[in-house]
């Protein structure tokens, strides 16, 4: 089911002066940001190096060898939800993380458990998780593990043992839907962390604690608060020009939380993050008169002592499509125009690939890697040039790429060897519209999530999409801005890559499968089949003389809380090869599906009301009945008869709450829940294949 295109023969897939050129600035570049990490060939830090370039310099294993790669060992992460994280990789200790926060610390060369440490985050926590109850990794530093926990806490554990020693709460208001879902970073003795929930309505910033003490260093806001109240800093009041005060953005928070990516250039002494969507979604509401929203949807630099804003560059103005760009951002020394220049890589969102001056963010260039029909481009000033019909107050609009993204926060990888970076991209079709009766927390039949929290102040597939779905794996060439090879997916929501000094590129995928490829033309080198579906990006290292690749692997996310290309659902599991491994893969178990349901009485004329009341509380977790097969979350539709016949008492105070279910006692009546009944029975009944 892969194929390639745009690829060239091995011998030629680079020109040869142009790859003598890549080669020598890519050798300087890993000098500079590897001398740290390649002595023990370990995997110390989220993205393997401050640039955050997931490329190893490790060559053991080549596009000559990698068909021997076989297992060494595989361990059991006792999880049944989304696994995003990357292992971390530190004197002989790996450290990754499971669903809800839980650390485990395994011995790297044997796969055992040394310790492992359990948040405890309450499980009525996970309604506020808009993306599943997931955690992308730790940091490690002089003895010490950091990581976010799901409600907000940053927890400092002693590297050794897993015993706590600090912990601080870095919410602004525990009142509010915040969550933690991203790896922590360590630059200059801080440890840094954001926040996620701007689908939710809060207020998006970046904090910075001493590592050792745990004392809060700075904090610096993405977005401006009340504007009846000071600022807190030069930043924030310039940002507030670019919101309409008329809309009172500052009520639903205004968004652009920064939940992922974080790189660092010592040279410069600058860090830089990218930033989410604004919230609400919809610009209008938000913003009435219009205006960027800064910092929203941007690439931002700070003074990693002090938290000081020094530059941005802002992506999507005035966002209104979900276009977060908190992707991966990558760190890079290109020969553009004959001379070398200090970049950062980006393929956010949004659909365009950018490459922007890291030293004062200025643009340089962007271009789409897949179907776009927002924008036609960007200008010569790094504006996109909008297609109209994109705002339209009165019209639906099949956004391509959708809100869920051309590339989400699945891992990039950048290769100075061949100058190709490595990234998944995809298409999940969805249609927005204008919500004319949308207010803030004023849930309403109809408006997506609303139920539990979500202010999208749009609609979805108010009419069904005519875009196409698709995930593929892209090799693009920053310099000529262009596709260079590709591979084809069976479905979206397709992991990281990982690529290395011996030319071979690991992804994992949806369809439950982990290859690798030529770095140089995308030739398929080797698979082995996981237990289910893959989202999270692999790792390298060597120990002992011998290198490894390690992945850690669960199906889920947002997409994969109701989606699935894979019929199995193992549970959670970090698997490590390495050439001429002979261990056994462990079992995998099958996704049991049941018939679609049936033998239940229900009145047809609950099926409309029961529609809107399932979107507002139900759809991006179950899906749609009995069309979607269910993915770390179970489709509804394909429930047995005693499980929706008594919908009540899984709604109301139900069994699942200890796996996070939200309870709706008091958000929903019993006659709602009736008629969310019908509308799952009745679709059931409209799909169900006639005798």
């Amino acid at each position: 089911m892969l194929t390639t295109t745009f690829a060239r023969q091995r011998q030629e897939a680079i020109p040869k002066r142009k790859s003598i050129q890549r080669t020598l600035l890519g050798l300087s570049c890993l000098v500079l940001s590897t001398m740290s990490f390649a002595a023990g060939g370990e995997w110390r830090t989220h993205g393997y190096d401050d640039a955050g370039t997931r490329f190893s310099p490790l060559t053991q294993i080549t596009p000559d060898n990698a068909k021997e790669l076989g297992l060494v060992w595989s361990y059991d992460l006792k999880s049944s939800r989304g696994v995003e994280a990357t292992p971390i990789v530190v004197d002989g200790v790996m450290y990754v993380t499971a669903p809800w926060s839980v650390v485990h610390a395994l011995d790297v060369r044997s796969g055992e458990r040394l310790w492992t440490y359990d948040p405890e985050v309450p499980r009525a926590k996970g309604k506020d998780a808009c993306c599943d109850v997931v955690n992308r990794g730790v940091a490690v530093h002089e003895g010490k593990v950091f990581v976010g926990s799901l409600d907000g806490r940053l927890i400092a554990l002693y590297a050794k043992t897993g015993k706590k020693l600090w912990e601080r709460n870095t919410l602004i208001d525990d009142s509010k839907p915040y969550t933690i879902t991203g790896a922590p970073r360590v630059i200059k003795g801080k440890v840094i962390i954001g926040n996620g929930g701007a689908e939710l309505g809060v207020r998006g910033y970046i904090t910075a604690y001493d590592a050792n003490t745990g004392e809060q260093a700075w904090r610096w806001f993405a977005v401006p608060g009340d504007p009846s109240l000071p600022f807190e800093d030069a930043s924030m009041a310039a940002a507030a020009k670019t919101w309409d005060p008329a809309g009172k953005y500052w009520e639903a928070g205004g968004g652009g939380t920064v939940w992922n990516s974080m790189v660092y250039d010592a040279e410069l002494d600058l860090m830089y993050i990218g930033t989410g969507n604004p919230s609400p979604w919809s610009h209008r509401k938000r913003s009435p008169a219009g205006g960027d929203n800064l910092y929203t949807a941007s690439i931002v630099a700070l003074r990693p002592d002090t938290g000081e804003y020094v530059w941005h560059y802002q992506q999507t103005p005035g966002d209104t499509w979900d276009y977060t760009s908190t992707q991966d951002l990558i760190l890079a020394d290109i020969e553009l125009e004959g001379k070398a220049r200090k970049v950062i890589l980006h393929a956010p969102k949004n659909g365009f690939f950018f490459v922007v001056n890291r030293t004062d963010g200025k643009f340089i260039s962007a271009q789409n890697f897949v179907p776009v029909n927002w924008a036609t481009g960007y200008d010569k000033n790094g504006r996109p040039i909008e297609n109209p019909a994109a705002r339209d107050p009165d019209k639906p609009f099949d956004a391509i790429p959708g809100p869920f993204g051309a590339h989400n926060w699945h891992s990039m990888s950048y290769s100075p060897q061949t100058g190709l970076a490595y990234f998944p991209a995809q298409n999940v079709p969805l249609v927005l519209q204008e919500d004319k009766n949308w207010s803030y927390n004023q849930a309403q039949p109809g408006q997506a999530m609303a139920g539990i929290g979500w202010n999208l102040g749009l609609l979805v597939n108010t009419q069904p999409p005519t875009s196409q779905p698709f995930g593929r794996l892209i090799a693009w060439d920053p310099v000529q801005q262009k596709e260079v090879w590709r591979k084809e997916h069976v479905s979206p929501w397709n992991g990281g890559t990982l690529v290395t000094a011996g030319n071979v590129v690991f992804q994992g995928t949806a369809d439950a499968r982990l290859l690798a490829y030529d770095a140089r033309d995308g030739k398929e080198l080797w698979s082995a089949p996981m237990g289910t579906g893959v989202i999270a990006a692999p790792v390298t290292y060597e120990v002992d003389g011998k290198q490894y690749v390690t992945i850690a692997v669960g199906w889920g996310g947002v997409y994969g809380n109701f989606a699935r290309a894979s019929e199995r659902r193992t549970p959670g599991t970090v698997y490590t090869f390495a050439l001429g491994g002979k261990a056994e893969m462990p079992p995998f178990v099958e996704y049991q599906l049941n018939n679609l349901v049936s033998g239940v009485k229900y009145n047809p004329d609950d099926v409309a009301e029961g529609t809107g009341l399932y979107v507002a509380n139900c759809v991006f977790c179950h899906g749609v009945p009995g069309v979607d097969k269910g993915g770390g979350i179970p489709n509804l539709g394909y429930s047995t008869a005693e499980t929706i016949g008594h919908l009540d008492q899984f709604v109301f105070k139900g069994p699942f709450m200890s796996r996070g279910m939200p309870d709706f006692t008091g958000k929903l009546t019993a006659e709602q829940v009736e008629k969310i009944k019908a509308f799952i029975l009745g679709t059931a009944d409209a799909v169900r294949p006639t005798k």
